[in-house]
């Protein structure tokens, strides 16, 4: 599905989001709280976005980003060369539920907007424990669905309507029918929180982003 819509992924999310999501990612770039030659595993990374905002937030890290969609890695690669930033980061294919790294290998794991994709939750967040080192973290951000209030209201009639009817008209594809549906099936922050824990995973901050539009996790491995 991402292989059909990678040419025009970052352009839709800058629209449907109205650019909001470039300010959750530098959150959680922050939360990763990254010093020194810091190495860094970005999974999901898509095209790479993520990746590369990591590298330029921390300009001494050295980031890995892995994803399962070759046309997104192709994307990725594109925008790679043109920030220059080759030499800090490298764009891989792979599978978050089987990562080919070796324990506590990485400073630091995020994944953004991937986490409701992957068909075995827990055992990707297992993996995540298995390869971050005892005093790194794990920072996931992940489309949630709003819930209470007014404003609450309007974010869901943007995720429900606005969201698949402008992603599948500008995009001349149906799949963003599927986020809307992802979205409403993604379980509940302090459910996904609580799986989170039972991974191996300590959390330590479940934070409500934008009227709950989406949701910031950090975690450590527990010892």
């Amino acid at each position: 599905m991402f292989d059909n819509i990678a040419d025009r992924y970052d352009l839709l999310n800058r629209i449907i989001s109205l650019g909001i999501d470039q300010s959750w990612r530098r959150r959680a770039v922050s939360a990763l709280r990254l010093s020194g030659e810091a190495q860094v595993l970005d999974l999901a990374t898509g095209t790479g976005d993520l990746a590369i905002l990591i590298a330029g937030m921390a300009p001494t890290a050295m980031v890995t980003g892995l994803d399962p969609s070759v046309n997104m890695l192709t994307v990725g690669h594109k925008k790679l060369a043109r920030s220059n930033l080759t030499h800090r980061v490298q764009l891989l294919e792979g599978d978050a539920q089987d990562l080919p790294f070796a324990a506590d290998s990485f400073d630091g794991v995020s994944i953004a907007f991937g986490i409701r994709n992957v068909p075995d939750r827990k055992k990707a967040l297992e993996e995540m424990a298995r390869v971050t080192k005892p005093e790194g973290r794990v920072v996931i951000l992940e489309l949630s669905e709003p819930r209470g209030g007014l404003l609450a209201s309007a974010a869901r009639f943007h995720v429900h309507t606005v969201v698949p009817w402008l992603g599948a008209l500008l995009s001349g594809k149906k799949e963003y029918r599927y986020l809307q549906k992802s979205i409403a099936a993604f379980p509940p922050a302090q459910e996904f929180a609580q799986l989170m824990q039972a991974a191996g995973l300590d959390v330590l901050e479940v934070a409500p982003l934008t009227f709950g539009v989406a949701h910031l996790y950090v975690a450590k491995p527990k010892n």
